[in-house]
């Protein structure tokens, strides 16, 4: 299994927003792409490998495959417009892996939501005992993304696969958003996970202090939080997004990542 970041899959056939570069660094603070030691693959999703990690937690509650089903169907029949498929709209590792086939990509922006490390893991990017964060949307702001067209052909197969990325705890909650190019225009609706304000893993209103801190320190299978924050930067960076928040906080990790 390769140590690198995966290139996006299918090929891009809009506005080209490039792909993830070969990982050539081995830390962080080179500024790159970092390698992880079980890069999340479509292949892991297909044979349940994610869902056992998870499962194999202390406490861990799962969606039953019968809840994940229902909600993938109730986003489908909320779908706000039919006939070329659906548009999904990354923030986070979406962007630079987002393990699904993709007929389409472009810049996106929406509004009311932005992005926040408010969702704790306790598996991939952290552990029980030193539980990660990783990105989620939460209300209030804009966030720009990319968005991911799923063709419809393959549309219901594609997201199948995505509902057992996102969706198995239930810590999301997917939402149609209107998307925005780059001129303000919508162009059409797309799927955008934000965060369940209910759920055991959303953790709102972390001090910047404690969110560097589980961000610098934080491991599991799939890699450390570190290795999202730069991943997910460097990802916006290819796409000529510049997020405040991430680059502060990037600096921050890697400083303390260099007293450790």
């Amino acid at each position: 299994m390769s140590n690198a970041p995966p290139h996006p899959v299918g090929p891009a056939v809009a506005v080209p927003i490039g792909t993830a570069p070969e990982a050539t660094a081995p830390s962080p603070s080179a500024g790159g792409f970092v390698p992880a030691p079980q890069v999340l693959t479509r292949e892991r999703l297909l044979d349940g490998s994610l869902q056992r990690m998870v499962r194999a937690l202390p406490g861990a509650t799962l969606l039953t495959d019968e809840e994940r089903e229902r909600s993938l169907r109730d986003t489908l029949a909320a779908r706000p417009e039919r006939g070329r498929g659906a548009w999904l709209f990354g923030y986070g590792s979406l962007i630079w892996n987002p393990t699904v086939h993709v007929a389409e990509r472009r810049i996106a922006r929406v509004e009311g939501w932005r992005r926040s490390f408010c969702l704790s893991t306790p598996a991939g990017r952290g552990s029980p005992e030193n539980p990660g964060l990783v990105l989620a949307l939460e209300p209030g702001g804009e966030c720009t993304g990319v968005a991911l067209r799923v063709a419809e052909e393959i549309l219901e197969e594609e997201l199948s696969v995505l509902w057992r990325r996102e969706m198995l705890t239930g810590a999301y909650t997917p939402h149609w958003v209107p998307l925005l190019d780059r001129d303000g225009h919508a162009f059409g609706s797309g799927i955008a996970f934000t965060i369940n304000p209910a759920g055991p893993q959303c953790c709102s209103g972390l001090s910047e202090a404690d969110t560097v801190r589980r961000l610098a320190t934080a491991r599991g299978q799939l890699g450390s939080s570190a290795e999202y924050l730069f991943n997910t930067r460097e990802g916006l960076r290819h796409l000529g997004i510049r997020d405040p928040l991430l680059d502060r906080l990037a600096e921050q990790v890697a400083a303390a990542q260099a007293k450790a």
